[in-house]
């Protein structure tokens, strides 16, 4: 297979020549790390397999994609050629130009020694190595297959960083100079900190946000930093086969019930996921809310809000008189939360998220502020 062009397409399409990442990009062969992954039907999951259609396979793998390569708790590599597998994704070779982008921020140079959370295919850290050398290289994951598979597949292609079995949120394997994480964290690990060398770095993205965290290690044990302005968002961390289930529950009495509120919004529905700012402020907020999209009969756009509290909003605006009616339940009002974020960025012409100062004490307490608003995870 000449899998070389095209990993040297990639390279051009992510990287640039003098960049030190291009020799790793153009020499690793993505596509025998992922020889299998899923892909979306509207019943479900589909398996491709790289081997049946080579000209596919390096297409796929050489693309800047991400390609999903677990569904719930069913890898690609254990899928029948005409079953479906129904879930969410719980594990994939995430695009190469992220990949690449998290280690940028890490400021990852030779003679460090790296921790790379969240092993997946494996591709992240096939990269590190080639730049930073085996020695250097560990990469954790949760998942024992993905662990077992990557370093059969990493050995294939002349790779060997350290691989460990276990859980990112307990103690780590060592002591680091970066920590550089493919998964999304709730908040700073205790342990991350313990396990970060004296002015070390680390990175992550805070679960259910698009924001990217870097900070540098302080002398009292804990660690500053920002919110970087781009933006990147993962697969929450987990500690099992699969997340918790989708809150189909509080969803059936959202669609139907009044609520003990019924109120109108100043501002129409928004599909508040593909709103990177309003989405991320509003999860660190109230982290946890579940949402979704529908359209009303009269073809208006409707959205739910649902949490494991029992809250919920339903809102829907007209069609044609552009009113935004909001019902909602439980405890809290999630619809009210959104629209203090909305209007936030109305008053002010921008979100506080981005670019926001970071304070990490050493028990992992992570405070995010900027402008007269912080909030702690």
């Amino acid at each position: 297979m000449d899998w070389e062009r095209y990993a040297e397409g990639l390279a051009a399409r992510i990287s640039y020549p003098t960049s030190d990442w291009w020799p790793a990009i153009a020499g690793t062969p993505r596509h025998a790390l992922t020889e299998r992954w899923l892909t979306p039907r509207e019943d479900g999951w589909a398996v491709v397999d790289g081997a049946s259609d080579p000209t596919a396979w390096v297409r796929s793998t050489y693309a800047d994609d991400t390609l999903v390569t677990k569904v719930g708790a069913v890898h690609a590599d254990h899928v029948e050629p005409d079953q479906i597998v129904i879930g969410r994704p719980t594990s994939s070779s995430t695009l190469p130009s992220l990949v690449v982008s998290m280690l940028r921020h890490g400021r990852v140079t030779p003679g460090m020694r790296l921790l790379d959370v969240a092993t997946g295919s494996g591709y992240s850290a096939a990269l590190a190595c080639a730049r930073l050398g085996d020695q250097s290289v560990t990469t954790l994951d949760v998942d024992p297959y993905l662990t077992e598979v990557a370093a059969t597949r990493l050995d294939r292609i002349g790779r060997h960083p350290t691989i460990v079995t276990g859980n990112a949120e307990q103690e780590l394997p060592g002591t680091f100079d970066r920590i550089v994480s493919g998964v999304s964290m709730p908040r700073i690990p205790p342990s991350w900190l313990r396990g970060l060398a004296s002015g070390g770095r680390l990175v992550t993205t805070i679960a259910d946000t698009g924001l990217i965290i870097t900070a540098d290690k302080t002398d009292d044990g804990g660690a500053t930093g920002r919110v970087e302005w781009d933006r990147a968002s993962f697969m929450p961390t987990r500690s099992g086969e699969d997340y918790p289930p989708l809150l189909d529950d509080v969803f059936a009495k959202a669609r139907s019930d009044d609520g003990e509120e019924v109120t109108t919004s100043p501002f129409p529905v928004i599909n508040v996921m593909a709103s990177w700012g309003v989405w991320s402020m509003l999860s660190l907020e109230a982290p946890g809310i579940e949402h979704r999209m529908g359209t009303g009969e009269d073809g208006g756009p409707m959205a739910w809000m649902l949490h494991a509290d029992g809250s919920w909003a339903r809102a829907h605006t007209s069609r044609d008189e552009r009113v935004t009616t909001v019902h909602q339940g439980g405890p809290r009002c999630l619809y009210d939360l959104l629209d203090y974020v909305r209007g936030w960025w109305v008053n002010r012409g921008e979100l506080p998220v981005y670019g926001a100062r970071v304070t990490i004490t050493p028990d992992g307490t992570t405070t995010l502020a900027q402008g007269g608003w912080s909030v702690t995870l």
